[in-house]
């Protein structure tokens, strides 16, 4: 054999063995590394969903506990129902010391509902528009929740800027049932 022959068959041999290489252990490891990034993709995926996920969750528990925040400060605003002579006194204290005459107070029905338990009154007042208007004014400073609704305001009969208010003020309180 002649030394040419001889190179052109080991070279031969030699992109044999190579191109059987490359069938035989390249190729099954390029097909597996692409399998192990589409696993790993789809994981990076599934990880950033978690992540959006509990992001959201945060946001919940944030709102969630603002809310709770929020009903702590209502509850605190709604006396036990135990106190509802305390704050008809407070009521009943603010309109003498404005200089309103009261003509009668009355409770009405008490309206039970879920989270708190409603005392309406019916209230008429007689004296003059700015009393009553600083009779107002000091109900809203009052640290609890109260409603007036039904005001009716009419000339008083005594004399000039004197009036009469009928309405009708809805103090709230906690309802110990719930």
């Amino acid at each position: 054999m002649t030394s040419g022959l001889r190179q052109i068959v080991f070279f031969v041999l030699l992109i044999g063995v190579a191109a059987l290489g490359y069938q035989g252990m390249i190729k099954p490891a390029n097909r597996k590394l692409t399998e192990t990034k589409q696993k790993l993709d789809g994981k990076r995926a599934k990880l950033a969903d978690f992540e959006q996920a509990t992001a959201k969750a945060d946001d919940l528990n944030k709102q969630m506990e603002q809310l709770q925040e929020a009903v702590r400060f209502f509850e605190s605003k709604l006396p036990p129902t135990s106190e509802v002579h305390k704050v008809l006194e407070q009521v009943t204290v603010i309109a003498q010391k404005q200089g309103l005459k009261p003509k009668t107070i009355r409770t009405l029905v008490q309206k039970d509902n879920s989270g708190y338990v409603e005392q309406p009154m019916d209230m008429k007042l007689v004296g003059s528009f700015t009393s009553f208007y600083s009779f107002l004014l000091e109900m809203e400073k009052l640290p609890r929740i109260m409603k007036i609704r039904q005001l009716k305001l009419d000339k008083g009969r005594e004399g000039p800027g004197q009036i009469g208010a009928e309405f009708i003020v809805s103090i709230f309180f906690q309802n110990k049932a719930a």
